[in-house]
């Protein structure tokens, strides 16, 4: 199989992390795609130009890292990562859903402040700025949740990795008065599947 990324892809690097947590990190080769450009030949691999994207041993591509990430989980026929009989579903796709949010939230500030100065909605990114300040709010205390200090699983991937994208956002400076939340993520991003998979500092 073949795991399509890009390095600062926060959403790839939840599907890396997968990968390595269920030890398939050597059954799978991750190649890093051009997106964004006209002419990549990635387009041809993947038409929406999206990473993750994951080509099976049948030949068949699946986007989406939640869905990626719930594939690579029951590979093995054991999964560990996603919903367990014996959870809550409810409020385990309450908490996925919540982290998820925030992480597109977050993505849209970055790809916005990615742009020339000139083309940037001063509208769009204090948007973001004030969505993100509200769903941290809320996170310094959802992090407390069982579901959230129980073994890695799904919903602390995704937050994980959308506080994770301090190394690249200089803007987004979630730690000041959040205590429990710092504590939660230095915790979890202490992991080796983490630190390897660390996105790039800038831009």
């Amino acid at each position: 199989m073949k795991l399509y990324i890009t390095p600062g892809s926060a959403y790839a690097r939840m599907a890396r992390i997968v990968l390595i947590e269920k030890g398939l990190d050597g059954r799978v080769d991750v190649v890093a795609a051009q997106t964004r450009l006209s002419d990549s030949p990635y387009y041809a691999v993947c038409a929406s130009g999206r990473v993750p994207y994951l080509v099976r041993d049948d030949g068949f591509g699946m986007e989406e890292s939640a869905v990626i990430c719930s594939f690579l989980d029951r590979f093995d026929g054991v999964p560990s990562l996603t919903i367990p009989a014996e959870t809550d579903r409810w409020e385990w796709l309450r908490l996925e859903a919540s982290a998820r949010s925030m992480l597109d939230g977050l993505s849209v500030w970055l790809r916005e402040t990615s742009r020339p100065t000139a083309e940037q909605s001063p509208t769009v990114v204090r948007h973001e700025v004030a969505r993100s300040e509200r769903m941290l709010d809320v996170w310094e205390h959802q992090c407390s949740h069982p579901l959230m200090r129980a073994p890695l699983n799904l919903p602390q991937i995704t937050l994980a990795c959308a506080l994770g994208l301090e190394a690249r956002m200089p803007g987004f400076r979630w730690r000041t008065g959040r205590p429990r939340l710092v504590h939660w993520y230095d915790v979890v991003a202490s992991r080796p599947s983490f630190t390897s998979t660390a996105p790039p500092s800038g831009r």
